[in-house]
């Protein structure tokens, strides 16, 4: 009886999370442009999106955004995670739980403050402070997520590595490198998915002349749901669940 009241559960909670995003993907195959009612099946609303330049214009920026964000905050994320590891400073343990100070900060505060250290420096929103500020808040989830992968290695790799001749750098590249890999791609996928996703943060941080795809689908839906933005938001799903997944398996790997 318990088991049953267990798997009515998660059932529940799992139909409650994923019943509205089923619905979307099912409308957007809906031969109708404003009804709510089924009439018909029909794979031209993805055809039109496709064929409809501002919204790949931005799809293309929000790409661009993700891949450099993603792989900027991976490089500096491992180096930073690697530095928490290897060296003993001051203030390390301080510094590591400001990493998670900055995970949970609420998305509209990290976005004004950093539209407020933008206006402050004199720069003009636009491409390089929206990367910019995805970079900030990708870093954190990297160095997390690297420093769980090598927090669990032995300490004595490093010590036999330099014993045999390997400087620091050659150890790094050599020893550290090859098995930290999996945890660098997740993170760089984690990050992916968060960068290509957000709004808030996205929001404050760009200018209008560069425009990204959230921002664009949130102008869109204001004016209406289409069914063009069905099919956009099926797409993003498909691509942030692929993303999501592979993080996901690479990180159980790695636990095993």
């Amino acid at each position: 009886m318990k088991r049953l009241f267990k798997i009515f559960y998660i059932s529940f909670i799992y139909l409650f999370l994923y019943i509205p995003i089923l619905v979307l993907v099912i409308y957007s195959f809906n031969n109708t442009r404003f009804s709510t009612n089924w009439h018909g099946f029909t794979l031209s609303w993805y055809g039109k999106l496709f064929t409809n330049g501002p919204l790949m214009e931005a799809f293309a920026n929000s790409l661009i955004i993700a891949i450099s964000s993603s792989t900027v905050a991976t490089i500096l994320g491992t180096l930073a995670a690697f530095a928490f590891y290897r060296y003993r400073f001051v203030g390390r343990k301080v510094m590591y739980s400001f990493i998670y100070v900055l995970m949970m900060s609420p998305d509209i505060v990290m976005g004004i403050s950093l539209l407020m250290f933008f206006i402050t420096l004199g720069l003009e929103t636009g491409a390089m402070t929206l990367l910019l500020a995805h970079i900030t808040f990708c870093l954190p989830f990297v160095v997390v997520t690297v420093y769980a992968r090598i927090s669990g290695f032995d300490r004595h790799i490093i010590d036999v590595a330099k014993d045999l001749g390997a400087n620091e750098l050659k150890m790094f590249r050599y020893v550290m490198m090859p098995m930290l890999m999996p945890a660098i791609i997740a993170g760089w996928l984690l990050s992916f998915t968060l960068s290509l996703d957000d709004v808030v943060v996205s929001f404050f941080t760009t200018g209008p002349a560069f425009e990204i795809l959230p921002l664009k689908i949130y102008s869109m839906v204001r004016l209406g749901i289409k069914p063009e933005i069905n099919a956009l938001s099926a797409v993003m799903f498909l691509v942030s669940l692929v993303t999501v997944t592979l993080a996901h398996l690479l990180i159980a790997k790695e636990n095993r």
